[in-house]
């Protein structure tokens, strides 16, 4: 073989070591036809290395089909069924981790024979730079010493010559950048090989922080000065944290560099980065290293005008750490603190704000004479956005007011208009003048919207052409059933020729049968074949009560169906949108049952008087009372007073507390936990009826996987008492796993329904209210108000107890509720929110025991304002409370506003 053809099969292998031995074992002028060769190679190397590739991805997959094939049939030989998703089980004989192949690394072994064969330094620094190696080198520090090595061999003065142009060819990474620079590590390298002086390269400083220090670096002494100076490197080292500090970090390095000599160097770098500017992100590592430094007074002292200088416009890190140490000198001029407050005071960071505030009230205690120097910082104050912050100003105006001569007093009244009405007016009290006056809020009342009903119910399926698919939610499923079992009685022939048109699995589906899906291609699988299996129902327990009840219903059709007893209808196959079945149909019904001699289903009668609506015409309930069968006397007594009433309420306890005793009785205690544990409770005597008593027995209040199952379907499931509906959503509310909870179609759903208001359903529709994560627009959160208000219906002010718990016990929020209530009132529902504020408060403010909070005078702002939309009148007794205390804060103050109003 020739030396090209040696060197080109070795290529082909893929081993950068095995390309470096033959191309150093060539003579010179072997290396340079190889050199000559190279380029056009580098084409013909890539498609070899893809054709190696696409032989082995094809053989790989024939080897996985097969032995998919052979577990297949393993599987059917053990009578076993297999599921798709096996399919996709890793690390299985025909899911197999793909190897790392050694052949397809054709780049670095095309890298490193150049390196060995090309003549000048500048060339193969541009070969190794190549636009078709870009991001396709395997970066190893083994590939990075085979480099090297191959370079070692080149004389001295061209190894320097390389690695100054290595090094200036470096470009700044992409910030995300998730790997170093593929010349990074070759081009350091040979910088440590040489000793040759680095460049003045910004990329180069980059490259050397991106990797963890190196212990006697000869790279050191150049690099670290330009380390504070080089743009990039702040982006680089952003991660590295000082607590707690890690060995092998450029932080731990540095300082421990800071006591072996370089401490001024390393600090005065610090200074100097900062006073450079830029990102805050970018600046952090350097703000971390300099508060490790720890710089004493004098070093404080030696950059006392830098700290200055950063004050008014550094990012906020940089300003605080630079106010922490100037606190602590004790020898600046009156001038120079007097610059140092209006600057910070002027910034427009709360965080700032509020230290500056805190450091001139300690100035000002100790402050000779008047205060008037310190007069316009503080007014600078006045105009921070934080309201928090504009009443700490004004308390510390008002402490220090007798130190302020008239000169000082002009100055601070200049700036009262910034200030809120009633901070104003606090000053006007001390320093006269006159407050901003406050701007009456525009607000423009609007009629209610036409109220939104339920639509109408689909119409019966009364021919085969008519019957749909089971699945897609609740209506077609209960059309499907009941078209089915009509159907069978009506037009067998052609029930049976629409269901042929289903595709149907080769075998019944493993049991238990959760999904109501299920059962509707067994009860087909029975029609067309005659064979199904029986008993598909999870045990009790194992799902929920509304989940159990209406599997049983297509259980009892597939039952019926095998025993040859399946009704000529169903009794509960509804007639409105909102899951009801009209009761004069409902008797009309089961007088056709009599007239035939047909048996009710047990779990369809006791679904049909659970669909019932809540008022029944008399002369319907008189037709009931004519009944003679036992479904119909059942129906009657249903109608004539005997529907059960449940008493409700829903409980918080701690989470894991098992305790029922340890429920929170008082509103206003917050609760111990972030979690807490919703515990609804149902109180009813039995009715006799087994599946009505199992559906009005409380649910437990732990949530499992399987209890929210078909949970869209439970409001049409008791549409006349849709209180208890909400109890068997209280589980899952809080919490998306293990099992879905509710979304806002099912909430609308109950809103829509009938029976009785109790805590269960102000709390579901509370917490639909507050939380902005299924709609991000407020106007849409608020529809839920403005319904209710729009039909009349609803306990506004329980779903504002239950607002006010959902932000006392949980992750929710202040700003959403009141976003939404603020829609609701511009969409005509202003007394309903005011409804809603009466609940709330009593339940959110702070009793006499408990510390108010910014959040609760933000309460009372917007209740003030709630009141004014609904020209509200009469006192509310919490609120009477806190406006008689002595107290001057912003929360008793807002309390006082309120009250005033009201009254």
């Amino acid at each position: 073989m020739t030396a090209w053809e040696t060197v080109a099969a070795a290529i082909d292998t893929g081993d950068p070591q095995w390309v470096a031995e033959r191309v150093l074992a060539l003579g010179e002028r072997e290396r340079r036809e190889v050199a000559a060769l190279l380029p056009a190679h580098v084409a013909v190397a890539e498609q070899r290395a893809d054709a190696r590739q696409l032989e082995r991805i094809t053989r790989r997959e024939r080897e996985s089909e097969a032995a998919w094939r052979e577990h297949v049939r393993r599987a059917e030989r053990a009578g076993r069924t297999v599921h798709e998703y096996e399919r996709w089980e890793w690390n299985t004989p025909w899911n197999r981790p793909w190897p790392i192949e050694r052949e397809a690394n054709w780049v670095d072994s095309l890298r490193v024979a150049g390196a060995a064969t090309i003549g000048g330094a500048a060339a193969v620094v541009a070969w190794l730079n190549r636009r078709e190696f870009q991001d396709r080198w395997e970066v190893t520090s083994a590939t990075t010493a085979i480099l090297e090595h191959v370079l070692s061999t080149r004389p001295a003065a061209w190894q320097e010559d390389f690695a100054t142009r290595a090094a200036l060819r470096l470009r700044p990474a992409p910030r995300r950048r998730r790997r170093s620079d593929e010349m990074d590590a070759l081009a350091l390298a040979m910088l440590r090989r040489t000793g040759v002086v680095p460049p003045e390269h910004d990329p180069l400083v980059v490259a050397w922080v991106r990797r963890p220090p190196v212990r006697e670096d000869p790279l050191l002494d150049h690099l670290l000065p330009r380390l504070f100076e080089a743009e990039g490197v702040g982006a680089v080292l952003r991660g590295e944290r000082a607590e707690p500090l890690t060995r092998g970090t450029w932080l731990a390095t540095l300082t421990k560099l800071a006591g072996q000599g370089r401490r001024d160097l390393l600090l005065d770098g610090c200074v100097r980065r900062f006073l450079r500017g830029g990102d805050a992100a970018d600046l952090r590592f350097f703000v971390r290293l300099h508060e490790l430094l720890q710089p004493t007074p004098d070093e404080v002292s030696k950059h006392a005008a830098d700290y200055l200088r950063l004050l008014p416009a550094a990012p906020g890190p940089v300003a605080e750490a630079a106010l922490r140490h100037l606190r602590g000198l004790d020898h600046l001029d009156h001038a120079e603190v007097s610059e140092a407050l209006r600057a910070l005071l002027f910034r427009p960071e709360r965080k700032l704000v509020t230290a500056g505030l805190t450091w001139l009230d300690a100035v000002a205690r100790a402050w000779p004479g008047d205060l008037d120097e310190l007069a316009p910082a503080l007014g600078y104050a006045f105009a921070c956005e934080s309201a928090d912050v504009q009443g700490r100003a004004v308390r510390i105006a008002v402490k220090h007011a007798k130190r302020f001569t008239p000169v000082g007093a002009q100055a601070l009244r200049d700036s009262f208009g910034l200030l809120p009405h009633q901070l104003g007016e606090t000053l006007v009290a001390v320093f006269g003048g006159e407050a901003a006056e406050e701007p009456p809020e525009p607000f423009t009342p609007v009629p209610l919207p036409a109220p939104r009903f339920a639509e109408a119910f689909p119409g019966p399926v009364t021919a085969p052409v008519e019957l749909g698919p089971c699945w897609g939610g609740w209506e077609s499923a209960e059309l499907w059933l009941a078209g089915v079992v009509r159907l069978h009685h009506d037009d067998r022939d052609g029930l049976v020729a629409r269901l042929s048109e289903w595709r149907l699995g080769a075998r019944s589906h493993e049991r238990p049968w959760l999904d109501v899906w299920q059962w509707c291609e067994e009860i087909a699988r029975l029609i067309l074949t005659g064979g199904s299996p029986a008993d598909g129902l999870p045990p009790a327990g194992s799902v929920s009560a509304p989940h159990l009840f209406l599997l049983r219903r297509w259980a009892e059709v597939h039952s019926a169906l095998q025993d040859g007893a399946l009704p000529p209808y169903l009794l509960a196959e509804p007639t409105e949108g909102t899951g009801h079945v009209d009761a004069g149909e409902l008797v009309a019904r089961l007088a056709g049952y009599e007239r035939r001699g047909a048996e009710a289903l047990p779990a369809d009668l006791q679904q049909a008087l659970l669909r019932l609506p809540r008022e029944v015409a008399p002369e319907v309930v008189a037709r009931a009372r004519r009944l003679t069968s036992e479904a119909g006397r059942a129906a009657a007594r249903w109608m004539d007073g005997g529907r059960p009433e449940p008493v409700t309420e829903v409980g918080w306890l701690a989470s894991g507390r098992l305790d029922p005793g340890g429920e929170y009785r008082d509103d206003q205690e917050p609760a111990d936990t972030r979690t807490p544990d919703l515990a609804p409770r149902i109180r009813v005597a039995p009715t006799g009826l087994p599946l009505v008593d199992e559906l009005l027995t409380e649910p437990g209040r732990r949530r499992r996987e399987g209890q929210g199952g078909l949970l869209p379907w439970w409001p049409y499931v008791l549409p006349s008492h849709r209180e208890v509906v909400a109890l068997h959503f209280v589980p899952h509310l809080l919490y998306g796993w293990p099992a879905e909870g509710p979304k806002s179609p099912e909430a609308y759903a109950l809103a829509l329904a009938g029976g009785p208001w109790g805590e269960g359903m102000a709390l579901v529709l509370a917490y639909f209210l507050a939380d902005p994560s299924w709609s991000k627009p407020p106007v849409v959160r608020a529809r839920l108000v403005v319904d209710l208000a729009a039909r009349g219906d609803g306990d506004a002010e329980g779903i504002g107890r239950q607002l006010a718990l959902l932000l006392r016990r949980t992750w929710l929020k202040p700003g959403p509720v009141f976003e939404t209530l603020e829609s609701a009132a511009e969409q005509g529902a202003h007394r309903e929110v005011w409804r809603v504020m009466t609940g709330f408060l009593p339940a959110f403010l702070p009793g006499p025991e408990e510390q108010p909070h910014t959040r609760h005078t933000q309460v009372l702002a917007f209740a003030l304002r709630a009141a004014r939309w609904a020209g509200a009148r009469g006192p509310v007794p919490c609120v009477a409370e806190i406006a008689e205390r002595r107290a001057s804060n912003n929360f008793v103050r807002e309390a006082r506003r309120l009250h005033t109003y009201l009254t």
